[in-house]
């Protein structure tokens, strides 16, 4: 009998989590559902992501892929691994795919969104889900330097050491903004056809950086050409980054 390739769409909470990949002597999302997959199965499974959350990052919508020789119908194994799972882990969606199928090399996007709490006082039941920033933003400016990330570029200025990535050119198909007034929420919204280490983060630190004044649409945009990491801001806080949706 040939293995069935199985895709899975998650969401959890990575507050509690050493991120995504697996580790010998740490808790992560990829070990917990290995584990209890490999309970359902009967055998050990290598689950296939679409990429690595960091710690304290968030998922609505991350894919993964494993193959198994368990004949489980889709709806049981959904029912089953749900019930298995901790409670800050859900399967949102399990489907047969074809074998060749890939979660990772077959994406043609994904989509990120980065929360920012723009408000005088913390929230406190908000806090491991947004950045907190109590002073006053400049939205149009950061909206504006938002759009020239748009299109075919070398992001290397966005790059944290430690890449595995030899090419930093990607193609960002969208980057742009969002403030609902009545939650205080600012959202950053990207989506490209790949994404450098920490990209998303270093480019909010830096965009929050024009907001706050602290550098120019000019200096943003120059920092965008220099390839130079050093250059750019601050990378932002791991809890108000969501892996919002991939594409297929």
């Amino acid at each position: 009998m040939q293995d069935r390739n199985i895709k899975l769409t998650i969401a959890y909470d990575g507050r509690c989590y050493h991120g995504w990949q697996r580790q010998k002597k740490e808790v992560t999302i990829q070990g917990v559902l290995e584990n209890k997959i490999g309970m359902m199965v009967g055998h050990p499974v290598t689950l296939l992501g679409s990429g690595r959350t960091d710690a304290g990052v968030h998922a609505v919508g991350q894919v993964a892929n494993f193959k198994t020789r368990s004949s489980i119908s889709s709806e049981a194994f959904k029912r089953g691994l749900n019930s298995l799972l901790p409670d800050d882990i859900f399967i949102r969606d399990v489907k047969d795919v074809p074998a060749d199928f890939h979660s990772r090399y077959d994406a043609k996007s994904k989509t990120y969104e980065y929360r920012i709490l723009l408000s005088k006082d913390m929230d406190p039941f908000r806090r491991y889900y947004v950045w907190h920033i109590p002073w006053p933003l400049d939205i149009e400016k950061m909206k504006k330097s938002l759009s020239f990330l748009a299109g075919t570029h070398d992001f290397s200025s966005f790059r944290s050491a430690g890449s595995n990535n030899t090419n930093p050119v990607r193609n960002m198909k969208l980057a742009d903004l969002s403030l609902s007034q009545k939650e205080g929420i600012l959202r950053l919204v990207f989506e490209a056809n790949g994404f450098l280490r920490h990209m998303v983060r270093n480019i909010v630190g830096t965009v929050v950086d024009v907001g706050s004044g602290k550098i120019s649409i000019d200096k943003f945009k120059a920092i965008c050409k220099s390839g130079d990491r050093r250059m750019s801001g601050i990378k932002a806080p791991p809890q108000g980054l969501f892996l919002m949706k991939v594409r297929y």
